[in-house]
């Protein structure tokens, strides 16, 4: 399933910049906020599942354990084989980036330091991802730094 996970999203990454002119959102939109959302929908699924079971422990495993794995493994690979066959891929991010990555960091810790979950708690997670996304909806990031 990997592998066809792979393939397809492969291919949706090659029509990013055609979907970007045609439906009029920017590059930065679709490959931060749409593409992680189609792409980890069955386990965003799982999460919310677990959630309603007040499962918060697998809960938060599930959610969090994942944009560990790519921040602490995925990431730093990707850069170290790009390095090595040649294509220029680093992690400089721009200001709106750094600054959703560091507002996301804090957020969610603070959220999480006396572990209890309520209904509040994560309509603020969810009003903070909708304005992360405003944010990146609006921005108009070439397609040249991505690629």
């Amino acid at each position: 399933m990997t592998a066809v996970k792979a393939l397809l999203l492969e291919n949706v990454m090659g029509t990013i910049e055609d979907a970007s002119a045609s439906w009029g959102i920017s590059v930065s939109f679709i490959s931060i906020i749409l593409l992680p959302i189609v792409g980890n929908a069955a386990e965003h699924a799982g999460a919310i599942i677990f959630a309603f079971k007040n499962k918060l422990d697998i809960t938060l495993g599930v959610a969090l354990g994942s944009a560990t794995q790519i921040a602490v493994f995925v990431v730093p690979l990707s850069v170290i084989v790009a390095w090595m066959i040649g294509i220029k891929m680093d992690l400089d991010f721009n200001l709106l980036e750094t600054g959703s990555l560091a507002l996301s960091i804090i957020i969610t810790a603070f959220t999480l330091q006396d572990g209890t979950s309520h209904y509040m708690k994560g309509l603020v997670l969810l009003l903070c991802y909708i304005v992360i996304a405003a944010c990146f909806f609006v921005c108009q990031t070439p397609l040249s730094k991505y690629l």
